[in-house]
């Protein structure tokens, strides 16, 4: 496809997804106002930005910008910490802070991510299997594409012993299916409380903060987690990640981050929360854009013939998007096109490699201003069939515009 075609169908997608657009819009404005209310509620000032050294006692920095998380969230208490280098840290704190030698828990979205693999069953590497942690996982049932919980499946693990922790992973992975709403997360979380009570559910939140105009903890999750640079990061958070649900449940997490003796009394952070606090207030509008841009590369696409999720007239849980390519060279040309109008290393060319904590060699194409950022226009995808490339950011509209007409050009040309 040469480029004035692809501009062409770009701008056609554009225009049909008005009304698409208006419902993001929506969400957005009700989600800005959530946010805007936490700061409110706490009092935010200018104070709060300075950083701290050593132990970092009465760091109210760090202290308010972890109870703005929790309101912004619906949660009663939160960790939000720069030492949480990745989401996959911040779901391994979650996981460990809650559960004992003998517990058993479960995923009921099917096999977790695949860095949790180890985190989860690792050998000779402080693995939760390793501290006599049980681990099981149920698989998803499917309308079309649409995931759905095994009820039945589900009823007959809890029923059968005791089990400490259900865990739902709320994004895709690598896998090829819609996300799971928090609508549906609601469902799960009244079914498993009625069966057995004291069940925790855990939520792996990442790629889902502000998609929807509700979270999960407002539903009842006693725990969530995610990264600080993916979406609710807002692409200013440098670094960090969080944990945030029921204040007892997150004290534990706490108490894992840095010691028992310590919890969430300590951790200094020099550099300031300035990034962190920014960041927050500008998530739903940055959600926003990566929204409109995942809806924009389905689109575009699909109408070439691609297979796409979101779909035509499905709804998004999550900002990522997924594209079935014919063949190993499109997914890297794909990727290669991502990287060629990234703001930063555009002049980079991203090379399939074994990338620590995944089982087979991905490719990642993300020029962007805090490395590794997943809300920012990012490619990438593991190089095994079906040939699938996933899609997400970017910080800004125009850029996915950008993003969408070069990919065109060298996948179709």
């Amino acid at each position: 496809m040469d480029r004035q075609s692809a501009e062409r169908l770009v701008n056609e997608c554009i225009g049909e997804l008005a009304a698409e657009f208006r419902r993001i819009d929506d969400i957005a404005l009700f989600n800005q106002e959530k946010v805007l209310g936490a700061f409110r509620k706490n009092a935010v000032q200018a104070r709060h930005f300075t950083g701290s050294t050593g132990y970092g006692y009465d760091d109210a920095g760090r202290d308010t910008l972890s109870q703005v998380f929790a309101d912004a969230l619906g949660a009663e208490s939160a960790v939000v910490s720069p030492m949480i280098t990745a989401g996959t840290q911040a779901l391994t704190l979650m996981l460990f802070g809650v559960l004992r030698p003998g517990d058993i828990f479960i995923s009921v979205s099917g096999k977790p991510y695949d860095t949790l693999e180890d985190v989860i069953s690792g050998e000779n590497c402080g693995s939760l299997k390793e501290f006599g942690i049980d681990f099981d996982s149920i698989a998803l049932k499917y309308d079309g594409l649409t995931p759905l919980f095994d009820y039945e499946a589900v009823e007959n693990a809890l029923k059968k012993r005791f089990v400490k922790a259900v865990f739902v992973g709320r994004s895709r992975g690598y896998e090829w299916r819609s996300a799971i709403s928090v609508e549906q997360i609601a469902e799960l979380i009244a079914f498993v409380k009625k069966i057995s009570p004291k069940t925790l559910v855990l939520v792996d939140n990442c790629y889902g903060e502000f998609v929807e105009k509700a979270e999960p903890a407002e539903v009842g999750a006693d725990l969530i987690a995610g990264s600080l640079i993916k979406n609710i990061g807002g692409g200013i958070a440098p670094t960090g990640g969080y944990i945030a649900g029921k204040k007892d449940l997150v004290d534990l997490v706490a108490k894992r981050l840095t010691a028992p003796s310590l919890g969430a009394e300590v951790g200094s952070y020099d550099g300031g929360y300035t990034r962190f606090y920014q960041g927050l207030f500008l998530a739903p509008q940055v959600t926003k854009n990566a929204l409109k841009s995942a809806f924009l590369f389905a689109k575009a696409y699909g109408k070439l013939g691609f297979s796409t999720l979101p779909a035509a007239g499905m709804p998004a849980y999550d900002i990522v998007t997924s594209i079935r390519m014919d063949s190993a060279k499109q997914l890297t040309d794909f990727c290669e096109a991502v990287q060629s109008v990234s703001p930063v290393d555009s002049n980079v060319v991203p090379v399939p490699w074994a990338m620590p904590g995944y089982q087979h060699d991905v490719i990642m194409a993300a020029g962007a201003f805090v490395q590794g950022s997943s809300i920012e226009l990012s490619a990438d995808a593991p190089i095994k069939e079906p040939y699938i490339v996933y899609v997400q950011g970017a910080l800004t509209f125009e850029h996915a515009v950008i993003a969408v007409r070069e990919t065109l050009c060298r996948v179709t040309g």
